[in-house]
């Protein structure tokens, strides 16, 4: 037998099979591309958080940063120095992200210039008049750091501490535990104070705060976050819509000092009990809003019991559509709005202008150790200081 083939056979053999190996070669390709979209799709939905040197001290005390990521790609950058949140990326009611919270773009700031920009406050969050108190009998002399008084932990606070950092990540979740042990004596305090905060970011779009801390000596503490926020990025805050389910606050004397009294925000421009814009009443002939410079002031909240969580504030910004809802186990919470930003400081080109941020700073009392009728922030050796912060992002 013998076999043959013309030149034209011979072309469309070749065409045909340069045909199927294009087919085979394209079918491949598709499939590589099918499963590599599969295993991108799955990293994203998978929670992270990068360890990464963010700079040194002068000391050469090395600083960390943590980059915690959620499945929605929501953003929350933490340093291990003062616990501080210096970024926060969420999306507007378009899907764009962006930062919400001001901070500095190095650590050089952050040492030098920071208002509290997103640390973590202890000892004592808020004021302690003329930086004493009293506890079983013995009067102790803190750091006075805000004109005669006390203030958020004195001259080198929680929020200028370095904390030990371990990341953690799971299947709807990521974050960091911090943990700093503040000796005996520091900042006047008694009492060696161990102190564990973990910052955890959920796919549900929240970051939810633990504070816990443990004493051999009788003391006191009020743990806080003191982030920033806009939540349109720029511009003053002026147009934020703000609700706080309060009646009453604590005013203050000139020294912003708690009088002792509660008194009612009805008829007052304290009122947020219904959603409204922040700058609504803010220049209001109020001797409060004088002593503040604006807002600066404690809100009682009703607390529930076994500790569980409510809300402390919610707020809305009209331009971005964006939404935060603050909620905690606090019995206090106290509202900023920037009133002593200057334009001094700025981050990535965004200058900090006066009222270009807010404050919502869960809390006890400010002065409670000095205000005998406002709840307890004694914590004796035989107990576990314990508080929770969460904030809720989302958009209208």
């Amino acid at each position: 037998m013998s076999f043959s083939i013309t030149l034209k056979n011979y072309l469309s053999i070749i065409s045909a099979l340069r045909s199927a190996a294009f087919i085979i070669s394209l079918s491949l390709v598709l499939f590589a591309n099918f499963s590599i979209a599969k295993e991108g799709n799955a990293m994203k939905l998978m929670p992270t958080v990068n360890l990464q040197l963010y700079g040194t001290l002068e000391d050469k005390t090395p600083v960390y940063m943590a980059k915690i990521t959620n499945s929605h790609g929501l953003e929350v950058d933490v340093i291990s120095y003062g616990g501080i949140i210096t970024r926060m990326l969420t999306p507007d009611k378009t899907g764009v992200m962006g930062n919400i919270v001001h901070g500095f773009d190095n650590l050089d700031d952050y040492v030098k210039s920071n208002p509290y920009f997103g640390a973590i406050i202890g000892r004592y969050g808020n004021r302690i008049a003329k930086g004493k108190f009293t506890l079983n009998g013995t009067e102790y002399h803190l750091a006075t750091n805000d004109g005669e008084n006390h203030l958020h932990g004195g001259m080198q606070g929680f929020d200028k501490n370095i904390w030990d950092m371990t990341p953690f990540a799971t299947a709807n979740s990521a974050g960091v535990v911090l943990r700093l042990t503040s000796p005996d004596g520091d900042q006047g305090y008694p009492g060696k104070l161990v102190t564990e905060v973990t910052y955890t970011l959920t796919n549900d779009n929240t970051l939810d705060m633990t504070f816990t801390a443990t004493t051999d000596k009788p003391t006191i503490v009020n743990l806080t976050q003191h982030t920033y926020f806009n939540l349109a990025g720029k511009g003053d805050i002026l147009s934020h819509q703000l609700q706080i389910p309060s009646s009453q606050i604590t005013p203050v004397d000139s020294g912003l000092i708690p009088t002792g009294k509660l008194v009612s925000v009805a008829g007052t421009p304290f009122d947020f009990r219904q959603p409204k814009a922040i700058g609504k009443d803010i220049e209001n002939n109020d001797q409060q809003l004088k002593f503040g410079k604006g807002y600066d002031h404690n809100y009682v909240l009703k607390t529930q019991p076994d500790n569980k969580l409510i809300e402390a504030a919610n707020v809305y910004e009209p331009n971005t559509g964006r939404t935060l809802i603050v909620r905690t186990v606090e019995p206090s919470v106290q509202f900023y709005s920037g009133n002593f930003l200057d334009g001094s400081t700025s981050q990535k080109g965004t200058v900090h202008h006066y009222r270009s941020a807010f404050c919502l700073e869960p809390q006890h009392n400010p002065d409670s150790p000095n205000q005998s009728a406002f709840p307890s922030t004694t914590l004796m050796p035989s107990d576990v200081y314990s508080t929770r912060i969460v904030y809720e992002f989302g958009t209208r």
